[in-house]
C-alpha cells in the first residue's frame, strides 16, 4: 500500500518577526546564522521566482514558516531540527528533508526538487489529494 503526502511544511531556521529577521540578516553577514531553506527559497529578501514556480507546480501545498510561526504539532517535531521539510498525510507528520539534505542542495531550487522526489521515492510515497 502506498502512503500519500497531502501537504508539506518547510520550516526556516529563523524567526519571522522583524527583530528575528534583522537578527538573522546580521548573523548571516557575520557567519553566525545560516538557513539552507532560506538559501533555496530566497535571494536576498525576495523569494526566488524558481521557488515560487516550484511550489506552484507541486500537487499539494508547500507552506513555509519561520520558527515562531510553526503549529504546535510541527514545533514539537522540528524543535532543534531546522531547517527541514515536514510531510503531512494520513499518519503522523514526519521530517521528509532534514537540514543535511537541504544543505546539500546548495541553494539550488532544481536540486531541492530532486531531493524532494528522491526522498518521496525512498519512502514509497506519492502525492495525494491536498488537505
Amino acid at each position: 500500500m502506498t502512503d500519500f503526502v497531502e501537504a508539506l511544511t518547510g520550516v526556516y531556521n529563523a524567526e519571522g518577526s522583524l527583530i528575528g529577521e534583522v537578527r538573522y540578516a546580521i548573523g548571516k553577514i557575520f557567519g553566525s546564522a545560516h538557513c539552507a531553506l532560506c538559501d533555496i527559497s530566497h535571494r536576498g529578501v525576495k523569494e526566488k521566482d524558481e521557488f515560487r514556480e516550484c511550489r506552484a507546480g507541486l500537487p499539494v501545498p508547500l507552506v513555509v514558516v519561520h520558527l515562531d510561526e510553526r503549529s504546535p504539532e510541527v514545533a514539537g517535531l522540528t524543535e532543534g531540527r531546522t531547517p527541514c521539510v515536514v510531510a503531512h498525510g494520513a499518519g503522523a507528520p514526519f521530517i521528509l528533508l532534514d537540514a543535511v539534505r537541504l544543505e546539500a542542495c546548495g541553494g539550488d531550487v532544481g536540486k531541492f526538487q530532486d531531493a524532494l522526489a528522491e526522498a518521496m521515492a525512498a519512502r514509497g510515497l506519492e502525492f495525494g489529494p491536498a488537505k
